[in-house]
């Protein structure tokens, strides 16, 4: 059968789509496997998402997270809240892109939260570390706040070191040259602010009265020293722990401090309210930044907190990630934080990020 000039032949029409189709379909067929095989490769990111928050006055795994005895502790209405971060180890393809498209999560190189030549193991080996250093400066931090001082106690003299014949083991070291000294890291720091070879002042007491001493440093590996080893005590009447486990970090030291003194005194810092916060703290209450501060805002919302206690040095980033209606008040120190919840409380406006 004839068919007009330029009429494309039906059968041979139909063979060639279905050739075509065949080609289509087996292509679309081996990039579906590839993609599913690349999906499930791990690849070299970790996916950051809202951890668990945990009420510091209450209790964890049925026991209290502050420990006090000896003393009476009050109650609060409200809560104070820790906030954490969920870190996802191993990632995909397939994972890491959900990450990139979710609100709530982060997806972020693997060195920058496990370093490169370290082992999961020792990362949280590291993190189980900081957060134990974390509790003994809230206490610390605390337990002044409330009125019971530090003491920078000389606990042994070098004896080739050039406090010999000056300091001696027992004395209480009170200040260098004129600067007092609340912590123990701050004598380390007063001596190594000048060169060796600087003749000191050092204030100190022994048997309960007071005296100076000069005492010129001397390089030792690199640093200046004056050659004593100092311990810091902080006698109290009563004992204080903190017990709370599968938490890593530094990042709850400001709400351990705040948890501590509110348990320990007759006000109620929270107001009725739940709050929520991070931070890390050091002996003098100095409040410094954390990461994951968008993830941890995400779960302070989802815990129902008020208010946010967010470390000055994170305001910028925390005002990028704001949650609704989740205040985000600045906080430098455990001095501002009180006074913030203490504003808060009056039904003031506490200095917001």
């Amino acid at each position: 059968m004839a068919h007009p000039a330029g009429d494309p032949d039906p059968v041979g029409t139909l063979c060639g789509m279905r050739r075509r189709g065949l080609t289509v379909l087996l292509g679309a067929l081996f990039t579906a496997l590839l993609s599913i095989g690349v999906l499930r490769v791990p690849i070299p990111y970790v996916v950051l998402g809202p951890g668990p928050t945990v009420n510091t006055l209450g209790t964890a795994d049925g026991k209290e997270v502050i420990q006090v005895t000896g003393r009476e502790t009050s109650t609060s209405a409200g809560q104070l809240r820790l906030t954490t971060v969920g870190v996802q180890p191993t990632v995909r393809l397939r994972g890491a892109i959900a990450g990139w498209f979710s609100d709530d999560e982060a997806v972020v190189p693997r060195e920058l939260v496990y370093p490169p030549g370290e082992s999961t193991e020792q990362v949280e080996q590291r993190n189980a570390e900081d957060f134990k250093a974390s509790q003994t400066s809230a206490e610390t931090a605390a337990l002044r706040k409330l009125g019971f001082p530090v003491q920078v106690v000389i606990k042994t003299v070098a004896g080739d070191g050039p406090a010999v014949g000056a300091l001696k083991a027992g004395d209480l070291i009170t200040s260098v040259d004129g600067q007092p000294v609340p912590v123990a890291a701050k004598v380390t720091e007063l001596v190594r602010a000048k060169p060796a070879g600087t003749a000191l002042t050092i204030g100190y007491t022994r048997d309960g009265v007071p005296a100076t001493a000069t005492v010129t440093s001397q390089e030792r590996d690199g640093r200046p020293r004056i050659g004593v080893e100092i311990d810091q005590q902080q006698p109290h009447p009563f004992t204080l722990g903190i017990d709370l486990g599968d938490i890593g970090g530094p990042s709850a030291g400001l709400m351990f401090a705040l948890g501590i003194v509110d348990k320990l005194t007759p006000a109620d810092l929270t107001g009725g309210q739940v709050i929520a916060g991070t931070g890390t703290i050091d002996d003098e209450g100095v409040v410094g930044p954390i990461g994951g501060i968008a993830q941890k805002l995400v779960g302070a919302k989802r815990a129902g907190a008020k208010v946010f206690l967010v470390p000055a040095d994170n305001c910028a980033e925390a005002v990028r990630n704001p949650q609704p209606d989740l205040p985000l008040l600045r906080v430098g120190s455990l001095d501002e934080a009180m006074t913030a919840l203490e504003t808060l409380r009056a039904g003031g406006q506490p200095t917001r990020c």
